[in-house]
């Protein structure tokens, strides 16, 4: 499934998730929840730069898997996983493992682009003698 099918998935299973967006291994937005580009893009720049203010605080470098903030009008979670990112939002109070394990099943649903099919090699018909 590709991620427009995977985040309609996740809107329609998790009622806790407001916006999502998923990133592909290059950053470009795969897929969104949300109608609008520009708000799309505010709420991955928030996502990316809470996963780069999470690498910088690190005191040996690893790379940031899961970063959630909880405000007191809603939470922001993103979760990297299989060179993919997903940026979400949900209302105040959210049911944490849930919500990380909503995220978690969308990133996992979403499949790599498919690979171009060989063309098949025919044997030639063995000629009679």
């Amino acid at each position: 499934m590709d991620a427009a099918q995977a985040l309609q998935e996740l809107s329609e299973l998790s009622s806790q998730i407001e916006r999502a967006a998923v990133l592909g291994v290059d950053g470009s937005v795969l897929g969104s929840t949300v109608g609008d580009a520009q708000a799309t893009e505010r709420l991955v720049r928030a996502g990316l730069d809470l996963v780069t203010a999470a690498f910088e605080l690190n005191a040996a470098p690893q790379e940031v898997i899961r970063v959630d903030v909880e405000l007191a009008e809603g939470s922001l979670f993103v979760l990297r996983e299989g060179g993919r990112t997903i940026v979400a939002t949900t209302g105040p109070h959210p049911t944490t493992g849930l919500v990380v394990y909503d995220l978690r099943t969308c990133l996992h649903r979403i499949e790599d682009e498919p690979a171009p099919k060989r063309a098949r090699a025919t044997r030639k018909a063995k000629e009679s003698e």
